[in-house]
């Protein structure tokens, strides 16, 4: 028999028994207090957020503290109503984040201050007038700044503790908001899909790089110094407003993303679990700067599994401090989509990448899979890549020498529920990941 032989049986073999798996018995669902998917809470073992304690959420809120929202409006008032106690915060329909008290959505131009337009920001800093030696500054950049703020205050929404945030049926969505999970504890955000955290006032740097970059604010969703957060079947993108599709000035794409889901400064005990992350360029950070040792060493423990991270051309996620377990999760890059990388290995890092699949489109290489920013060493067994089982770091070493990876993450991950076989991760990713679909484990 051929070896693409024996291949193909081996796949037949266990997506078979994967697909009688799911007829004779649909996975477990989370452990519920009480009745409603939204009073579930993180089962014992489930990754990271589930050690020194557990992940609630507002399981045990009281009926007075449970809330269905509609607009931003809403949502900011159920958030803030009755401090830190147990609730459960519905969204129903869409929710945007640039709109007005009704809920209508607003363009940008309602933001601006001081005289502030993008096409007088493009005249006062062409390179041709400003030169590319020193950031912008003066009147122009100062009506930025205040424009930008006067955004940032409808845009930033503030999740308290023990909160789940959670989506009513197969459709709830937030736009142009971006949720802020800081400095709290005990989070739980399900079912929503995400989408379009814009800026409408990137600054212009041309001291950054050689040719310079537009430089925006906003994520979808930021974790930020906080610890047990548990975000489930959530779909994160930009929209109707993909970066691909924005013009350029000054010879640099006008970026009016940031990421779509970062995880920094201190956050610990988080686990990501059937999201799909699509459409994007630098989609996740856990860790955000190599100098935030003292805020990070000891933290920003995450476990990533079985999520999509679909034509993401970055930070899949790229990894600073934390000791990240991410197994099972599926990355696709398409033929004529831009991809870099998929796990970026940074400052003193300890990424364990086990039993994940790679369908990579034609003309991608898998030495870039991994990306070394700083001497770290990585962990990366039994993954696949378009079906044939494949040593990450030998292929990386081999095809990118220059960036040599040192093997051994030097830990060993246990908080795992279930580890499928690579071979039907696709399929199993594909049918239970991302907002709208069956709320199971």
């Amino acid at each position: 028999m051929s070896a693409r032989m024996r291949n193909l049986r081996a796949v037949a073999v266990v997506l078979g028994t994967a697909s009688l798996a799911l007829a004779v018995s649909v996975p477990a669902q989370a452990t519920t207090h009480g009745r409603g998917i939204e009073r579930s809470v993180l089962p014992a073992g489930d990754g990271w957020a589930s050690a020194d304690g557990s992940t609630t959420g507002g399981a045990n809120a009281t009926p007075d503290h449970v809330y269905t929202v509609t607009n931003r409006a809403e949502l900011i008032a159920a958030f803030e109503d009755a401090g830190d106690a147990p609730k459960i915060v519905r969204i129903a329909g869409t929710v945007h984040g640039n709109s007005d008290a009704q809920g209508t959505p607003i363009g940008c131009e309602a933001y601006q201050q001081d005289g502030y337009t993008l096409d007088k920001y493009l005249a006062a800093y062409d390179p041709a007038v400003w030169g590319m030696d020193e950031v912008p500054s003066g009147p122009l950049e100062d009506a930025r700044l205040a424009s930008a703020k006067t955004q940032a205050a409808a845009v930033n929404v503030n999740v308290p503790s023990n909160t789940t945030l959670v989506g009513v049926g197969k459709d709830a969505t937030v736009i142009g908001a971006s949720l802020q999970v800081r400095g709290v504890s005990n989070v739980i955000v399900r079912n929503i899909s995400f989408e379009d955290t814009y800026d409408c006032f990137p600054q212009w740097d041309p001291t950054d790089g050689e040719t310079g970059h537009w430089n925006s604010e906003y994520d979808n969703l930021v974790v930020y110094g906080s610890t047990h957060v548990w975000v489930d079947h959530n779909t994160f993108s930009d929209g109707d407003r993909p970066d691909s599709e924005q013009p350029s000035y000054f010879g640099e794409k006008f970026q009016q993303h940031d990421g779509l889901f970062d995880i920094v400064r201190g956050a610990d005990l988080v686990t990501v679990s059937w999201n799909v992350l699509k459409d994007h360029d630098k989609t996740m950070l856990i860790g955000n700067s190599d100098s935030a040792g003292a805020t990070d060493r000891g933290h920003l423990r995450v476990t990533l599994h079985h999520n999509l991270f679909k034509d993401v051309n970055e930070r899949a996620p790229r990894v600073r401090f934390g000791q990240v377990d991410s197994y099972n999760n599926h990355f696709v890059a398409t033929r004529g989509s831009v991809y870099g990388y998929s796990y970026g290995i940074g400052a003193e890092s300890q990424l364990v990448a086990d039993s994940n699949a790679f369908s990579l489109g034609s003309g991608f290489d898998s030495a870039k899979i991994l990306k070394k920013w700083s001497e770290s060493s990585v962990s990366a067994d039994n993954n696949y890549v378009n079906g044939r089982r494949t040593d990450l770091i030998a292929v990386h070493n081999a095809g990118v020498p220059a960036e040599h990876l040192t093997e051994g993450a030097g830990w060993t991950p246990t908080l795992r529920t279930k580890v499928n076989h690579p071979l039907v991760v696709p399929l199993l990713v594909g049918l239970g990941a991302g907002a709208g679909k069956p709320l199971v484990r």
